[in-house]
């Protein structure tokens, strides 16, 4: 055999002898690595004991997943377990008669009548409520948006009643059979002062709303504080106001439309102010210097009218025969109210020929008014003091008239003058005491509208200013 082949099988025989030295030593190692039982031949104990541990092993494999459901995750610090619990009962026990109260909004066009049938209030109880004394008067003018309360037994009986008389009173009524028991809670309530500006867009209206103004407090500026100066029908853009309103809060809602304390309106380039000062009583408003905004007489007694004939010179429709005038006639529907054209005394209330009803006024310093061919009379007697604006009479058609209309004349110191010429008498401004109080009351007011005018117009008063000065230059 070549020596080749002979050192080839050599090498082959070593290789072999080393494979059977390395299997030695690795079951060596096993045979020290693992527990004795599994080093020796397993006897038939052995298997036994390995056939209980499967056993064993499949039946925990089986039981703990039905219990693992119930136990917590190891992540959460507590678990809840649902319990279930027994059905409530039926004939649970109901509310205590008269704990539960229902509020109920009035809705547009509700009566009070309405809502206690509603709620199955018979028309007696409302009658006893309403009996008691403050409760008439806030109950019968009830506006949307207004909330009562009803409490009523398990047989629906009415055992309670609540409601606010004012913004400061809430009356809770029980009623217990026959008798009703009244308890008025006091509502907490704050007063706060804002002043606002506006510069007018499209109209006043919009302008006013926008800046926070109640419909109310608006009509106060046209018809109260600057229907003597202002003509609002020739109000422009451009045209600005400023207020100071003086707001009532309730638990942090604001009630009622806030009084103006002090307003200012400029038109037309002339700025006029009115300030409220109450004194002695009398409430009104004044120009910043104290002189009454209010004018001692108003030109025309009848608002919507027409003049059908002036003073002077005439010939009488009903007579006709030519004979003086001494007034004015303002043809209007029957029934429209006629004022008072300034503050006076009653003189005269009653029938006088081809007057028909009549009345006289007496404004002092010999100032005095007719009005005649009333259809009736205001609620007035004679000798009584009214306001300028109060109702004294309607208008109608009695003694010689051919259709309803409104006679007034105007008489100084017993001379006819004509209504829609004659120079009427300044109001008288304060003085004295008076005057003192006035400016100690409104400075602050004042002071205050002037600020927020010189914020909110500054800048547009400075471009017209600056305008103006480039046009000149």
């Amino acid at each position: 055999m070549p020596l080749t082949d002979h050192g080839r099988i050599r090498k082959q025989q070593f290789h072999g002898r080393l494979g059977v030295l390395h299997h030695r030593l690795l079951h060596r190692k096993l045979r020290q690595r693992f527990p004795a039982a599994f080093n020796t031949r397993w006897t038939r104990r052995h298997w036994l004991h390995a056939s209980l541990f499967a056993t064993l092993g499949a039946l925990v494999a089986t039981i703990v997943p039905g219990f693992s459901s119930q136990l917590p995750p190891a992540s959460q610090a507590h678990a809840t377990l649902p319990l279930s619990l027994p059905p409530l009962s039926v004939d649970a026990p109901a509310a205590q008669p008269g704990h539960q109260w229902e509020v109920v909004q009035v809705e547009r066009g509700q009566t009070l009548g309405a809502l206690f049938a509603r709620m199955g209030v018979p028309v007696e109880v409302m009658h006893r409520i309403l009996e008691r004394p403050g409760n008439r008067e806030a109950l019968t003018r009830l506006k949307p948006g207004t909330e009562l309360a009803f409490a009523l037994d398990e047989q629906g009986r009415l055992r309670g009643f609540r409601f606010d008389r004012s913004p400061t009173e809430r009356v809770e009524l029980h009623v217990d059979g026959d008798e009703i028991h009244e308890k008025v809670h006091e509502r907490a309530t704050t007063t706060r002062i804002a002043v606002t500006s506006a510069e007018i867009e499209h109209s006043l209206y919009a302008a006013g709303r926008k800046a926070g103004l109640s419909p109310a407090a608006i009509a106060v500026m046209t018809d109260e504080i600057f229907t003597y100066d202002i003509d609002f029908k020739d109000v422009q853009p451009g045209d600005r106001f400023s207020a100071v309103v003086e707001e009532t809060w309730r638990d942090g809602e604001r009630i009622g439309p806030g009084r103006i304390l002090a307003a200012s309106f400029t038109t037309g380039g002339k700025t006029y102010t009115g300030v409220r000062f109450e004194y002695e009583g009398k409430v009104g408003y004044y120009t910043p210097d104290g002189r009454p905004l209010k004018k001692s007489f108003i030109r025309m007694p009848i608002p919507y009218a027409r003049l059908t004939s002036r003073f002077g010179s005439r010939k009488h429709p009903v007579l006709g025969t030519m004979r003086m005038h001494k007034g004015v006639d303002y043809a209007a529907s029957p029934g429209t109210p006629i004022m008072a054209a300034g503050d006076a005394r009653v003189q005269f209330v009653g029938q006088q020929r081809g007057y028909g009803n009549v009345v006289i006024l007496d404004h002092g310093r010999g100032h005095t008014t007719l009005y005649a061919h009333m259809s009736r009379f205001g609620k007035i007697r004679q000798g009584q003091r009214v306001s300028q604006g109060t109702v004294i009479g309607y208008v109608g058609s009695t003694g010689l008239a051919t259709g309803p209309h409104l006679h007034y004349e105007f008489r100084v110191n017993g001379v006819h003058r004509n209504p829609l010429s004659v120079t009427l008498p300044p109001p008288e401004p304060l003085k004295g005491a008076a005057l003192a109080a006035f400016r100690r009351q409104t400075a602050p007011t004042l002071a205050h509208m002037q600020q927020m005018e010189k914020l909110m117009f500054a800048d547009a008063d400075a471009g017209k200013s600056g305008g103006k000065a480039d046009k000149r230059g």
